[in-house]
């Protein structure tokens, strides 16, 4: 995976609060068995309409959001069935972190075992982003995942909380399979005394 430490990137606002998983990537896109492809079908509901044309007043579709990498979203996203895909669907889409006041708790783990931060703020804070976004329109933010702070060029400031485990791990671009060959060699030698034990 990629490494997480000092990442700049441009924002976008999804002022709705219980997006559930599929909203953010519906039933019928969950065939595919690779974790790659599913961007384009990312808030399908949202984004097109019933012939599959773009719908002109979703957030993600106006002229200023493209090529946003950070989603500032309202309370509880996440939330709903525990699919893998939703995670998958961002990440793929080009989103690198998700600001929100709250998580559901089995997305917040799918992300972080994904790749890709989730940081919960407090919801004034969460606002004043969505009000300096939505003012500014080309609003970018600073994420500092060593320090675990959040900033911009005009005066924001906000601390983050994130588990130990998972930022040494979107630090270091690690998964859980990269923890597993770490210990390579101590496998191998196991694997090879158990080999030589006679039943």
């Amino acid at each position: 995976m990629e490494a997480i430490k000092l990442y700049k990137g441009k924002t976008v606002v999804l002022d709705r609060s219980n997006v559930d998983t599929d909203q953010i990537i519906p039933k019928q896109f969950l065939k595919r068995i690779e974790r790659t492809g599913f961007g384009q079908f990312l808030f399908y509901n949202w984004r097109f309409d019933e012939n599959g044309n773009e719908r002109s007043d979703f957030e993600l579709n106006q002229p200023e959001s493209k090529g946003a990498s950070i989603l500032i979203a309202g309370e509880n996203f996440g939330c709903g069935s525990s699919r893998e895909h939703a995670p998958w669907s961002l990440h793929d889409y080009g989103f690198k972190v998700v600001i929100a006041p709250s998580f559901a708790d089995i997305f917040y783990q799918n992300c972080l075992k994904n790749g890709m931060l989730p940081i919960k703020l407090k919801s004034e804070e969460v606002k004043d982003l969505m009000a300096r976004a939505v003012r500014e329109r080309d609003y970018h933010l600073q994420i500092d995942l060593p320090n675990q702070t959040v900033t911009d060029e005009n005066g924001f400031a906000a601390k983050f909380e994130i588990h130990p485990y998972w930022k040494q791990m979107l630090v270091n671009g690690w998964d859980e399979i990269s923890i597993t060959l770490q210990y390579e060699d101590k496998i191998k030698s196991y694997e090879q005394k158990v080999e030589g034990i006679s039943v």
